[in-house]
């Protein structure tokens, strides 16, 4: 079958090798123009152009849709599908129009739950037992289109979403050449109007915790928000001051668990330190912090941080029991 393919995150690169190798001809890959990453603030190609580059296929970054003369571009292709994962730019309702099959996308949720663009985050965070993909056929709404594949993923108890992209990748790559070699006898489902869900963007801004909130909440947060944009702490050892602009006083909190204990320690409280965790007083139960990071440094266990501030207690500030986190 002859696809056009319009991806740009590693997400979407999975899916290009996996229908590549599947043997359909990609005449075009659409992906979003090179972005400026790194200390050098290079400009660097995504994941995606990266991946059809090394395949030797044709590669087009536009900044629109919309334009007249990438609308001829895509229909002399002569296109029977395009295949759209996470790609980044709206296709108007004339690229939909222009294949014969249409446009099918790759949704990282079971639709119409989590629609919008951070389906596996949000659906970590809200504590779904499972999740999974959805190929859809594309309208002109946000992930409204009818349902033509779906497959399913329970989420694991330690998953983050950088474990849940992973798994949802393979599942995507492999559900979507699935959908393309079924594409004549697929029947489209309407989504259902009931259980429907928007999975807004994640921001910087969702990293610092709330820890008058219940420990399971935060425990979730902290798996979602991981690798981005991770959960910020800061705390004071003055009896609990806190001098939140010191970047001596930050940390990352990378993995915790729950603890189902009660303390009548303030929310944030530092009730407990050993070797392989610190405890943490929560709006309920106890929040059992075990990888962290500090600014400029890397991920640790606990026990390896607090080694370390033991020999350099005058560059970073130790947390003691009865400190504040906030």
């Amino acid at each position: 079958m002859r696809l056009i393919f319009a991806g740009t995150p590693p997400f979407a690169a999975t899916a290009l090798h996996a229908i590549h190798d599947a043997g359909h001809e990609i005449v075009l890959v659409l992906t979003q123009p090179d972005r400026r990453s790194g200390r050098g603030l290079r400009l660097m190609p995504s994941a995606t152009a990266e991946a059809a580059l090394k395949l030797g296929l044709k590669i087009e970054k536009p900044h629109t849709l919309k334009s007249a003369d990438v609308q001829t571009m895509l229909k002399t292709c002569g296109a029977d599908a395009v295949i759209v994962v996470a790609y980044g730019l709206i296709l108007p309702q004339a690229v939909l129009d222009i294949p014969k099959f249409g446009c099918l996308n790759i949704h990282g949720s079971l639709l119409p739950r989590w629609r919008g663009a951070a389906p596996i985050q949000r659906a970590i965070e809200a504590g779904d037992r499972d999740t999974g993909i959805a190929i859809m056929q594309m309208d002109a709404g946000l992930d409204t289109g009818a349902i033509l594949l779906e497959k399913r993923l329970p989420i694991a108890p330690d998953d983050t979403s950088a474990t849940l992209f992973a798994k949802l990748s393979i599942l995507g790559a492999s559900a979507i050449v699935e959908a393309i070699s079924q594409i004549e006898v697929l029947v489209p489902r309407p989504q259902g109007v009931e259980g429907i869900t928007y999975a807004k963007k994640i921001e910087k801004s969702e990293a610092r915790i709330d820890f008058s909130l219940p420990a399971v909440v935060i425990e979730r947060k902290i798996r979602a928000l991981d690798p981005f944009p991770g959960c910020d702490v800061a705390f004071g050892t003055l009896g609990g001051s806190l001098s939140s602009g010191d970047e001596k006083h930050m940390l990352k909190i990378w993995r915790a668990t729950v603890i189902p204990e009660i303390s009548k320690a303030p929310p944030g409280a530092i009730v407990k330190i050993n070797s392989q965790s610190l405890h943490v007083s929560c709006g309920d139960n106890l929040l059992s912090i075990q990888t962290v990071q500090k600014p400029g440094g890397k991920r640790l266990a606990i026990a390896d941080y607090l080694r370390g501030l033991s020999s350099a207690a005058a560059t970073h500030t130790h947390p003691k029991v009865g400190d504040i986190f906030t």
